[in-house]
């Protein structure tokens, strides 16, 4: 009875934890398409958005990296409560910010919330994947990527019909409400490891910092396309608000199909060769979107991009944590560190160099970054490792 009742917890937390990888993916989603409005109701120049963009992600690394510590103390459950009932609130915030320097807090308070969401649900998967024996993580960040699909469908129509200020008022009650629901369901850490975080030293390992470049590299383009593709279509190819939000959309929504087959598609043909299948196609999507004439053939081009992507991010960071020499933790640490910061802080770089050219060239340019994953893909060995079932 007691194993039987202790599956069960362990079922309702997987739920629970995946239903807060949907709520983040969702609020990540809904700030895509308030980008352009963010732009035109502050009156400010693509630079200066970038700055802004560059606060989130300096918030959400600070967040990150507190959270650890936060985590060995008090353990993931605890932690996600609060980031996560804190973290709803991130878009309204911004949302009401009436001028740059309350806006550039507004940024930095909803980065830090998304970015300690991020590594306590994380943390709590982990968590959840030791009680059921099995692996969730994949199929965890399918959801984040199901929330951002729905967060990019439905942001550029409801801000064009009905505000930005509703859209992100009824974005934040949805987030808030699922969020309180799943944390009471959520399983908890026997016992925080809190001796683990006290003392911190760089690995020797160069493979892992390699394996790290991989992730930067990869996760540039996807905060390339978060954070502006929208203005893309908005601004060069012609598209109105509710078109422009599905380029981020289609990403997402592709991204998420594709993870949720992930672990299937890892195990039949292995952590390397879909690794580089993966990047040719990403990198064929990010070229075909960057050389676009039309906003469709943009948004069908993201899709493809997102279809690439979707498997590369969790092949890295399982390659991360099974480095020789090292524990997982150090390991995935390195590689999410690197990994996040180019989903994070990288993409307001883009708008500094958007400022003085266009974001065709950009996009292409990513598409370069790509190859060089590709080039690098024999460095994910490891993760062959933690493809196999363990059974």
């Amino acid at each position: 009875m007691n194993a039987s009742n202790a599956m069960l917890t362990a079922i309702r937390g997987r739920w629970a934890v995946a239903a807060i990888f949907l709520a983040n993916g969702f609020l990540t989603g809904s700030w895509a398409p308030q980008i352009p409005v963010f732009l035109t109701r502050l009156e400010i120049t693509k630079f200066t958005l970038g700055l802004l963009i560059l606060l989130f992600g300096a918030g959400a690394v600070t967040a990150m990296t507190w959270c650890g510590h936060l985590i060995s103390k008090h353990g993931s459950r605890s932690v996600l409560r609060w980031f996560g009932l804190c973290g709803s609130l991130g878009l309204l915030v911004v949302a009401l910010a009436p001028n740059v320097p309350l806006a550039a807090i507004a940024m930095f308070v909803f980065g830090g919330s998304i970015g300690g969401m991020d590594v306590a649900m994380n943390a709590n998967a982990v968590v959840v994947e030791r009680r059921l024996s099995r692996a969730i993580m994949s199929s965890s960040h399918g959801f984040w990527s199901l929330g951002g699909f729905a967060g990019g469908a439905i942001g550029g129509f409801a801000i064009q019909n009905y505000g930005h200020l509703t859209h992100a008022a009824v974005v934040t009650a949805l987030a808030f409400a699922v969020i309180a629901v799943a944390v009471g369901h959520l399983v908890g850490e026997d016992r925080p490891q809190a001796a683990e975080h006290h003392k911190f030293t760089l690995p020797t390992n160069p493979l892992v910092y390699l394996v790290g470049l991989m992730a930067l590299l990869t996760m540039i383009s996807e905060g390339a396309v978060l954070d502006w593709a929208a203005l893309y279509l908005r601004q060069e190819l012609g598209a109105d608000l509710a078109i422009a939000g599905l380029a981020y959309a289609a990403f997402s929504g592709v991204m998420a199909i594709m993870r949720f087959f992930g672990d299937g598609v890892r195990n039949r043909f292995g952590a390397v060769t879909t690794l580089r299948g993966s990047a040719i196609v990403a990198a064929a999507g990010m070229l075909v979107a960057g050389l676009s004439p039309s906003p469709w053939l943009a948004i069908a081009a993201f899709a493809l991009c997102g279809f690439g992507i979707a498997n590369m991010v969790p092949i890295i960071f399982s390659a991360g944590g099974n480095q020789e020499g090292m524990s997982s933790g150090t390991g995935m640490s390195v590689v999410t560190t690197m990994g996040y910061s180019g989903i994070l802080v990288a993409p307001s770089a883009i708008g500094f160099v958007a400022e003085h050219s266009s974001f065709g060239p950009i996009f292409i340019a990513m598409s370069g970054l790509l190859i060089v994953v590709l080039l690098m893909a024999g460095l994910a060995h490891r993760a062959e490792f933690a493809a196999a079932p363990a059974e």
